[in-house]
């Protein structure tokens, strides 16, 4: 584990999985089909509590102004700011990687209470940061 600045905002727009878990592959499948895989947009999965359930959605960061209303996609905006995280690597081939990573991160102290598990998609890789949002207040 290692902490990790996020140095911009950066805004998504995002597909809800259905149902979490299981519902994350689809909530992917169906981003892609709106907007094809391209090495130059970055990726993201991002989940946390609402309302006593899990809610996952997948997402793509905007790369130009009123594209998510183009889609007519929800929007929501990562926070900049210093994250605990670690990189989860061949994650397509060990399905529990992410969530055994998340479990670890989510032990840690000083965790942002408005904050999401993080997944970013980085690169074309098979590897993923997963992170966590840090409370800026007790930095």
């Amino acid at each position: 584990m290692q902490t990790f600045k996020l140095e911009n905002d950066v805004k998504i727009f995002y597909i809800t999985a259905k149902s979490f878990p299981e519902g994350i592959q689809e909530a992917h499948d169906r981003l892609h089909a709106m907007v094809p895989f391209s090495k130059e947009r970055k990726y993201f999965g991002i989940s946390r509590p609402e309302n006593n359930k899990i809610i996952y959605r997948a997402g793509t960061e905007e790369t130009y102004a009123g594209e998510a209303e183009k889609y007519k996609f929800d929007t929501l905006t990562i926070k900049r700011g210093d994250y605990i995280s670690a990189i989860v690597k061949d994650f397509r081939k060990d399905k529990t990687g992410i969530a055994k990573t998340f479990d670890e991160l989510l032990k840690q102290p000083n965790l942002d209470p408005e904050g999401y598990c993080v997944e970013w998609y980085a690169n074309d890789k098979e590897e993923v940061r997963c992170m966590i949002r840090l409370n800026h207040h007790n930095i």
